[in-house]
Protein backbone atom coordinates (compact mmCIF):
# COMPACT_ATOMS: atom_id res chain seq x y z
CA UNK A 1 0.00 0.00 0.00
CA UNK A 2 3.08 2.32 0.25
CA UNK A 3 3.95 2.13 -3.15
CA UNK A 4 0.62 2.62 -4.07
CA UNK A 5 -0.02 5.66 -1.89
CA UNK A 6 3.22 6.65 -3.30
CA UNK A 7 2.01 6.49 -6.79
CA UNK A 8 -0.99 7.82 -6.51
CA UNK A 9 0.94 10.83 -5.23
CA UNK A 10 3.17 11.04 -8.56
CA UNK A 11 0.71 10.54 -11.08
CA UNK A 12 -2.00 12.82 -9.34
CA UNK A 13 -0.48 16.40 -11.04
CA UNK A 14 -1.23 14.69 -14.46
CA UNK A 15 -4.60 13.59 -14.34
CA UNK A 16 -7.73 13.52 -11.52
CA UNK A 17 -9.68 10.52 -10.18
CA UNK A 18 -11.76 8.79 -12.26
CA UNK A 19 -15.43 8.74 -10.89
CA UNK A 20 -17.58 5.38 -9.75
CA UNK A 21 -21.23 5.60 -10.88
CA UNK A 22 -23.81 3.78 -10.10
CA UNK A 23 -27.26 3.14 -12.76
CA UNK A 24 -30.41 1.57 -11.70
CA UNK A 25 -31.35 0.57 -15.37
CA UNK A 26 -28.03 -1.13 -15.35
CA UNK A 27 -28.65 -3.13 -11.77
CA UNK A 28 -32.12 -4.20 -13.24
CA UNK A 29 -30.40 -5.87 -16.57
CA UNK A 30 -27.83 -7.85 -14.35
CA UNK A 31 -30.96 -8.85 -11.63
CA UNK A 32 -30.54 -10.64 -8.74
CA UNK A 33 -30.67 -8.02 -6.43
CA UNK A 34 -27.04 -7.14 -7.04
CA UNK A 35 -25.96 -3.27 -6.97
CA UNK A 36 -23.11 -2.15 -9.32
CA UNK A 37 -20.68 0.79 -9.24
CA UNK A 38 -18.53 1.15 -12.15
CA UNK A 39 -15.31 2.85 -12.33
CA UNK A 40 -15.11 4.95 -15.43
CA UNK A 41 -11.32 4.35 -16.27
CA UNK A 42 -12.86 5.30 -19.89
CA UNK A 43 -12.95 9.18 -18.70
CA UNK A 44 -8.81 9.41 -18.19
CA UNK A 45 -6.22 10.50 -20.49
CA UNK A 46 -6.30 8.07 -23.41
CA UNK A 47 -9.53 6.70 -22.46
CA UNK A 48 -7.93 4.12 -20.67
CA UNK A 49 -7.02 2.83 -17.14
CA UNK A 50 -2.92 2.05 -18.90
CA UNK A 51 -2.08 5.55 -18.36
CA UNK A 52 -2.27 5.38 -14.60
CA UNK A 53 0.02 2.59 -15.15
CA UNK A 54 2.30 4.62 -17.60
CA UNK A 55 2.30 7.70 -15.88
CA UNK A 56 3.43 5.76 -12.22
CA UNK A 57 6.25 4.39 -14.09
CA UNK A 58 7.68 7.46 -16.10
CA UNK A 59 7.14 9.45 -13.10
CA UNK A 60 9.17 6.99 -10.98
CA UNK A 61 12.23 6.71 -14.16
CA UNK A 62 15.25 8.54 -13.29
CA UNK A 63 16.23 11.42 -15.23
CA UNK A 64 19.03 9.63 -17.36
CA UNK A 65 17.59 6.48 -18.48
CA UNK A 66 14.84 9.04 -19.67
CA UNK A 67 17.16 10.42 -21.90
CA UNK A 68 17.60 7.04 -23.56
CA UNK A 69 13.90 6.46 -24.07
CA UNK A 70 11.27 3.58 -23.46
CA UNK A 71 9.88 0.69 -25.22
CA UNK A 72 6.78 -1.47 -24.57
CA UNK A 73 4.89 -3.90 -26.64
CA UNK A 74 0.87 -3.61 -26.56
CA UNK A 75 -2.11 -4.34 -28.33
CA UNK A 76 -2.93 -0.20 -28.02
CA UNK A 77 -3.75 0.99 -24.34
CA UNK A 78 -0.76 0.52 -22.74
CA UNK A 79 0.96 1.76 -25.82
CA UNK A 80 -1.02 4.60 -25.78
CA UNK A 81 -0.37 5.33 -22.12
CA UNK A 82 3.64 4.80 -22.54
CA UNK A 83 3.09 7.11 -25.45
CA UNK A 84 1.41 9.58 -23.24
CA UNK A 85 3.25 9.86 -20.32
CA UNK A 86 6.37 9.78 -22.78
CA UNK A 87 5.14 13.21 -24.06
CA UNK A 88 4.82 14.86 -20.30
CA UNK A 89 8.18 13.50 -19.87
CA UNK A 90 9.58 14.51 -22.59
CA UNK A 91 10.76 11.30 -23.55
CA UNK A 92 11.42 9.13 -26.75
CA UNK A 93 8.84 5.90 -26.83
CA UNK A 94 8.84 3.38 -29.48
CA UNK A 95 5.88 1.18 -29.51
CA UNK A 96 5.85 -2.27 -30.56
CA UNK A 97 2.56 -3.64 -31.87
CA UNK A 98 1.24 -7.17 -33.69
CA UNK A 99 0.40 -6.87 -37.38
CA UNK A 100 -3.75 -6.32 -38.05
CA UNK A 101 -3.72 -4.36 -34.51
CA UNK A 102 -6.64 -2.16 -33.77
CA UNK A 103 -5.80 1.06 -36.61
CA UNK A 104 -7.60 3.47 -34.22
CA UNK A 105 -5.09 3.24 -31.19
CA UNK A 106 -1.72 2.65 -33.64
CA UNK A 107 -3.05 6.31 -34.71
CA UNK A 108 -3.51 7.51 -31.02
CA UNK A 109 0.27 6.13 -30.40
CA UNK A 110 1.68 7.72 -33.19
CA UNK A 111 -0.60 11.11 -32.81
CA UNK A 112 1.22 11.51 -29.00
CA UNK A 113 4.48 11.21 -30.88
CA UNK A 114 5.82 7.88 -30.15
CA UNK A 115 7.41 5.57 -32.85
CA UNK A 116 5.34 2.63 -33.46
CA UNK A 117 6.57 -0.85 -34.83
CA UNK A 118 4.67 -3.37 -36.48
CA UNK A 119 5.64 -6.87 -36.35
CA UNK A 120 4.82 -10.00 -34.97
CA UNK A 121 1.05 -12.01 -35.04
CA UNK A 122 0.05 -11.12 -31.46
CA UNK A 123 1.11 -9.45 -28.18
CA UNK A 124 3.72 -11.97 -27.31
CA UNK A 125 5.94 -11.84 -30.54
CA UNK A 126 5.69 -8.03 -29.84
CA UNK A 127 7.29 -8.22 -26.30
CA UNK A 128 10.10 -9.93 -28.65
CA UNK A 129 10.25 -7.00 -30.59
CA UNK A 130 10.68 -4.57 -27.91
CA UNK A 131 13.04 -6.92 -26.37
CA UNK A 132 15.29 -6.46 -29.49
CA UNK A 133 15.01 -2.82 -29.54
CA UNK A 134 16.58 -2.98 -25.89
CA UNK A 135 19.38 -4.35 -27.10
CA UNK A 136 19.83 -2.43 -30.46
CA UNK A 137 19.34 0.79 -28.52
CA UNK A 138 19.16 0.79 -25.05
CA UNK A 139 15.94 2.27 -24.34
CA UNK A 140 14.06 0.81 -21.12
CA UNK A 141 11.62 -1.95 -21.65
CA UNK A 142 7.98 -0.71 -19.86
CA UNK A 143 6.53 -4.20 -19.57
CA UNK A 144 2.42 -3.67 -19.23
CA UNK A 145 2.70 -6.25 -16.35
CA UNK A 146 6.05 -7.20 -14.87
CA UNK A 147 7.11 -4.03 -12.87
CA UNK A 148 6.59 -2.87 -10.04
CA UNK A 149 5.96 0.45 -10.81
CA UNK A 150 3.28 -0.59 -13.28
CA UNK A 151 1.13 -2.39 -10.79
CA UNK A 152 1.38 0.12 -8.42
CA UNK A 153 -0.14 2.05 -11.39
CA UNK A 154 -2.86 0.28 -11.88
CA UNK A 155 -3.87 -0.17 -8.29
CA UNK A 156 -4.78 3.81 -7.98
CA UNK A 157 -7.74 2.68 -9.13
CA UNK A 158 -8.47 0.42 -6.84
CA UNK A 159 -7.57 2.63 -4.21
CA UNK A 160 -9.74 5.77 -5.30
CA UNK A 161 -12.76 3.29 -5.83
CA UNK A 162 -12.47 1.47 -2.49
CA UNK A 163 -12.31 5.31 -0.45
CA UNK A 164 -15.46 5.86 -3.28
CA UNK A 165 -17.62 3.15 -2.24
CA UNK A 166 -16.29 1.99 1.60
CA UNK A 167 -18.63 -0.85 1.68
CA UNK A 168 -18.73 -3.20 -1.45
CA UNK A 169 -19.07 -6.78 -0.80
CA UNK A 170 -16.82 -7.98 -4.22
CA UNK A 171 -14.83 -6.37 -7.40
CA UNK A 172 -14.91 -8.62 -10.45
CA UNK A 173 -11.67 -7.89 -12.84
CA UNK A 174 -11.41 -8.25 -16.31
CA UNK A 175 -7.40 -10.25 -16.08
CA UNK A 176 -5.07 -9.81 -19.51
CA UNK A 177 -1.86 -9.61 -17.25
CA UNK A 178 -3.48 -9.52 -13.97
CA UNK A 179 -2.63 -5.99 -12.62
CA UNK A 180 -5.43 -4.65 -12.04
CA UNK A 181 -6.67 -7.66 -10.13
CA UNK A 182 -3.43 -7.89 -7.83
CA UNK A 183 -4.28 -3.85 -7.75
CA UNK A 184 -7.15 -4.36 -6.29
CA UNK A 185 -6.64 -7.69 -3.86
CA UNK A 186 -3.94 -5.57 -2.83
CA UNK A 187 -5.78 -2.52 -1.93
CA UNK A 188 -8.78 -4.67 -0.11
CA UNK A 189 -6.08 -6.48 2.00
CA UNK A 190 -5.27 -2.96 3.43
CA UNK A 191 -8.93 -1.29 3.58
CA UNK A 192 -11.51 -4.12 3.09
CA UNK A 193 -10.43 -7.39 3.95
CA UNK A 194 -13.89 -8.58 3.74
CA UNK A 195 -13.86 -7.88 -0.10
CA UNK A 196 -13.70 -10.83 -2.38
CA UNK A 197 -11.89 -10.26 -5.98
CA UNK A 198 -13.10 -12.14 -9.10
CA UNK A 199 -11.23 -12.64 -11.92
CA UNK A 200 -12.39 -13.06 -15.37
CA UNK A 201 -10.98 -13.73 -18.49
CA UNK A 202 -11.90 -14.24 -22.77
CA UNK A 203 -12.81 -18.00 -23.16
CA UNK A 204 -10.38 -17.26 -26.50
CA UNK A 205 -7.08 -16.60 -24.58
CA UNK A 206 -7.59 -18.13 -20.85
CA UNK A 207 -4.00 -19.12 -20.51
CA UNK A 208 -3.90 -17.33 -17.08
CA UNK A 209 -7.29 -18.70 -16.05
CA UNK A 210 -6.11 -21.96 -17.00
CA UNK A 211 -3.03 -21.44 -15.02
CA UNK A 212 -4.96 -20.29 -11.71
CA UNK A 213 -7.15 -23.41 -11.74
CA UNK A 214 -4.10 -25.55 -12.82
CA UNK A 215 -2.04 -23.82 -9.89
CA UNK A 216 0.93 -23.39 -12.35
CA UNK A 217 1.73 -21.42 -15.21
CA UNK A 218 0.08 -22.94 -18.39
CA UNK A 219 1.31 -21.17 -22.23
CA UNK A 220 -1.57 -20.97 -24.96
CA UNK A 221 -0.56 -21.72 -28.76
CA UNK A 222 -3.31 -18.40 -29.38
CA UNK A 223 -4.85 -16.10 -28.03
CA UNK A 224 -8.50 -15.52 -29.86
CA UNK A 225 -10.72 -13.12 -28.79
CA UNK A 226 -11.94 -9.48 -29.92
CA UNK A 227 -10.91 -7.94 -26.68
CA UNK A 228 -7.89 -7.08 -27.60
CA UNK A 229 -6.56 -6.02 -24.03
CA UNK A 230 -7.03 -9.45 -22.81
CA UNK A 231 -5.66 -11.45 -25.81
CA UNK A 232 -2.34 -13.24 -23.65
CA UNK A 233 -1.06 -16.40 -24.06
CA UNK A 234 0.71 -17.05 -20.75
CA UNK A 235 0.52 -15.54 -16.97
CA UNK A 236 2.75 -13.18 -16.30
CA UNK A 237 6.12 -13.78 -13.18
CA UNK A 238 4.79 -10.83 -11.26
CA UNK A 239 1.00 -11.08 -10.66
CA UNK A 240 0.06 -14.98 -11.32
CA UNK A 241 1.21 -15.56 -7.59
CA UNK A 242 -0.98 -13.07 -6.49
CA UNK A 243 -3.51 -14.03 -8.71
CA UNK A 244 -3.39 -17.69 -7.66
CA UNK A 245 -3.52 -16.84 -3.72
CA UNK A 246 -5.83 -14.13 -3.41
CA UNK A 247 -8.70 -14.86 -5.75
CA UNK A 248 -12.38 -15.58 -4.84
CA UNK A 249 -12.58 -17.33 -7.85
CA UNK A 250 -11.95 -17.33 -11.76
CA UNK A 251 -14.01 -17.64 -14.73
CA UNK A 252 -14.34 -17.03 -18.43
CA UNK A 253 -16.55 -15.58 -20.85
CA UNK A 254 -16.96 -15.73 -24.32
CA UNK A 255 -16.80 -13.29 -26.88
CA UNK A 256 -20.59 -13.43 -27.46
CA UNK A 257 -21.07 -12.41 -23.49
CA UNK A 258 -18.65 -9.64 -23.72
CA UNK A 259 -20.25 -8.03 -26.87
CA UNK A 260 -23.77 -8.73 -24.81
CA UNK A 261 -21.89 -6.72 -21.96
CA UNK A 262 -20.86 -3.78 -24.51
CA UNK A 263 -23.91 -3.32 -25.49
CA UNK A 264 -25.41 -3.12 -22.02
CA UNK A 265 -23.10 -0.48 -20.90
CA UNK A 266 -23.90 1.63 -24.04
CA UNK A 267 -27.54 0.99 -23.24
CA UNK A 268 -28.06 1.68 -19.36
CA UNK A 269 -25.41 3.87 -18.96
CA UNK A 270 -24.39 5.63 -22.53
CA UNK A 271 -21.06 4.75 -22.01
CA UNK A 272 -18.90 3.17 -24.88
CA UNK A 273 -16.68 0.21 -23.84
CA UNK A 274 -14.66 -1.77 -25.79
CA UNK A 275 -13.97 -5.38 -25.18
CA UNK A 276 -11.42 -5.45 -22.28
CA UNK A 277 -13.36 -2.57 -20.79
CA UNK A 278 -17.26 -4.82 -21.03
CA UNK A 279 -15.02 -7.82 -19.34
CA UNK A 280 -15.84 -7.31 -15.80
CA UNK A 281 -19.70 -7.02 -16.69
CA UNK A 282 -19.59 -9.77 -18.83
CA UNK A 283 -18.22 -11.48 -15.49
CA UNK A 284 -20.35 -10.07 -13.39
CA UNK A 285 -23.72 -11.49 -15.48
CA UNK A 286 -21.95 -14.94 -15.32
CA UNK A 287 -21.77 -14.57 -11.51
CA UNK A 288 -24.82 -12.96 -10.66
CA UNK A 289 -26.58 -15.96 -9.02
CA UNK A 290 -23.03 -16.26 -6.55
CA UNK A 291 -22.96 -12.04 -6.09
CA UNK A 292 -27.19 -11.85 -5.22
CA UNK A 293 -28.12 -9.02 -2.99
CA UNK A 294 -24.66 -7.45 -3.02
CA UNK A 295 -22.93 -4.48 -3.88
CA UNK A 296 -20.02 -5.21 -6.52
CA UNK A 297 -17.52 -2.79 -8.13
CA UNK A 298 -16.77 -3.59 -11.73
CA UNK A 299 -14.30 -1.62 -13.76
CA UNK A 300 -14.96 -0.05 -17.19
CA UNK A 301 -10.95 0.05 -17.81
CA UNK A 302 -11.04 1.37 -21.51
CA UNK A 303 -13.40 2.37 -24.20
CA UNK A 304 -10.97 2.68 -27.52
CA UNK A 305 -12.65 0.26 -29.33
CA UNK A 306 -12.18 0.50 -33.24
CA UNK A 307 -15.42 1.96 -35.44
CA UNK A 308 -15.45 -1.62 -37.47
CA UNK A 309 -15.96 -4.02 -34.56
CA UNK A 310 -18.24 -1.57 -32.74
CA UNK A 311 -20.72 -1.76 -35.71
CA UNK A 312 -20.31 -5.91 -35.92
CA UNK A 313 -21.77 -5.58 -32.37
CA UNK A 314 -24.35 -3.35 -32.73
CA UNK A 315 -25.71 -4.96 -35.09
CA UNK A 316 -25.56 -8.46 -33.38
CA UNK A 317 -22.94 -9.89 -36.37
CA UNK A 318 -20.81 -9.98 -32.76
Amino acid sequence: MDDVRAARDRIAPYMAPSPLYAYPLLDRAVGHDVRLFVKHENFNPTNSFKVRNALSFMSALPFTLREKGVVAATRGNHGLGVAYASRVFGCRATICVPLGNNPDKNDGVRALGARLIEEGRDYDESILVAARIVDEEGATLVHSTNNAHVLAGAATLSLEMFEQAPDLDAVVIAVGGGSQAVGAMTVARSLAPEVKVYAVQAAGAPATHDSWHAGAPIGRERADTFADGLATRSAYDMTFPALREGLAGFITVTDAEIAEAIRILLRTTHSLAEGAGAGGLAGVIKLAPQLAGQRVGIVLSGSNIDETTLKRILSREL
